[in-house]
């Protein structure tokens, strides 16, 4: 798998070493900040409660109340709200959806925008639940986390465009990663007791992590590939080397797990700043996924949006179209609306199936704890482990993409010179 990886030290691969180092760097920042503490705040000893997701989500930089303590969780937010907008609720976020690389770039530019905002509000909210001052206080600790997201964002953008991977992705697996030990940590105390027991229980809860491992490398990788005939082909040709079209099992990735965590941490958001012990009562009860209707409804949603983003990806009208744009067929199918609704068909059996493993992937672990009575802290660790190896797995793609595609680039440069 990693035998690519050798052509990185090559002298033709030295700008790609320096786009890696460059993400190290940022990474570093990140990790520093996260260090940080906010002047004149303290560390949170007291359970956060249902405010244990975001602390996962951040880093565990809430627990310790770092400059990045909101990380870029207010981005993924505003990313939600206009991936929903585009979807005929107003004429202008389809539009802007419809205009491909142009529409994209006004679409991430307001989500950084709204993202800023929101940063802001839910700054305010942890200044009002956390911080024990004035007024002043209050203002002075919300424009110090709204000031770090932003600068999250910055550099995420930053990595995007001179690193490696996406620099939102990063952030959040190298948050959850930061934070990984802490969970061994907290499930080895808590498990072994001094018997026969919890050393199993232990031993389980390694062994469902592994589970979880296997799964998510086999639900990234999984793919159908669709037989595709060019019609400028003859048919000996075409025997010889059978040319293919890739469809992704879980083209989706690991999004609809982030975006389920940042919907569902909502509430408890708006609980931790209204003074309504009822309210708060009733997110613990019934909207935290370590109850019941929580974790249904966050299983739910890793399924809607896994359907729902997959579809967003892969259209199957504009599939149809470039397939017939490059004078290529699916063998049997007739081109065009046949074809597209071949793809549409396909496409959706494989959203089902890979929605379906994602959401009970996320599921084990926190059934395990539950059964094993572990804290909540412990229960987010699979969410955790998904996204760190959806993440960790599609950067290696791109970086063995970019070895192979310039390797070819210099053989074929060699060529031409002989």
């Amino acid at each position: 798998m990693f035998s690519n990886l050798k052509g990185l030290f090559t002298p033709s691969n030295k700008d790609l070493r320096k786009r890696i180092y460059f993400t190290l760097f940022v990474l570093a920042i990140f990790g520093l900040g996260t260090n940080i503490m906010v002047p004149g705040a303290k560390q949170i000893t007291e359970s956060l409660g249902f405010f244990d997701l975001l602390n996962l989500m951040s880093g565990g930089s809430l627990r310790t109340f770092s400059i990045f303590s909101l990380g870029v969780m207010p981005y993924i937010t505003a990313s939600i709200i206009t991936q929903l907008l585009q979807m005929d609720i107003i004429p202008y976020f389809k539009e802007l959806k419809e205009q491909g690389a142009t529409g994209r770039q006004k679409i991430n530019r307001i989500n950084r925008y709204l993202g800023i905002l929101f940063s802001f509000v839910q700054g305010y909210i942890y200044s009002i639940a956390f911080i024990q001052g004035d007024t002043m206080t209050v203002v002075k600790t919300t424009i110090i986390l709204t000031a770090g997201t932003s600068l999250l964002l910055w550099l995420a953008d930053e990595v995007t465009k001179k690193g490696i991977g996406n620099g939102v992705s990063l952030f959040i697996m190298a948050g959850i990663v930061r934070d990984l030990p802490n969970t061994f940590t907290s499930a080895y105390e808590q498990l072994i007791n001094g018997n026969w027991v919890g050393v199993v229980l232990f031993a389980a809860f390694i062994l469902a992590y592994l589970f979880i491992l296997v799964g998510v490398v086999y639900t990234e990788i999984a793919e159908r590939r669709i037989p595709i005939q060019h019609s400028t082909r003859t048919s000996s040709s075409y025997a010889k080397e059978q040319a293919y079209m890739p469809l992704k099992l879980n083209s989706a990735n690991v999004m609809p797990v982030i975006f389920a965590s940042a919907l569902t941490a909502i509430p408890s958001l708006i609980a931790g700043f209204v003074n309504n012990e009822a309210f708060k009562s009733f997110v613990e009860n019934y909207i935290v996924y370590t109850s019941l209707t929580g974790f249904i409804l966050y299983i739910v949603l890793i399924f809607a949006f896994g359907y729902v983003y997959s579809l967003m990806e892969l259209n199957p009208k504009e599939m149809a179209e470039n397939l017939d744009k490059s004078r290529a067929y699916v063998p049997g199918i007739t081109p065009g609306e046949k074809t597209q609704a071949y793809f549409k068909g396909t496409i959706t059996r494989l959203t089902v199936v890979g929605s379906a493993s994602l959401a009970i992937l996320a599921a084990i672990p926190i059934i395990f704890t539950k059964l094993s009575g572990l804290s909540s802290s412990i229960t987010l660790g699979g969410t955790g482990l998904l996204i760190v190896v959806g993440v960790a797995l599609e950067t290696y793609k791109q970086l063995e993409s970019s070895i192979v595609s310039r390797s070819y680039e210099t053989s074929y440069r060699r060529r031409r010179n002989r």
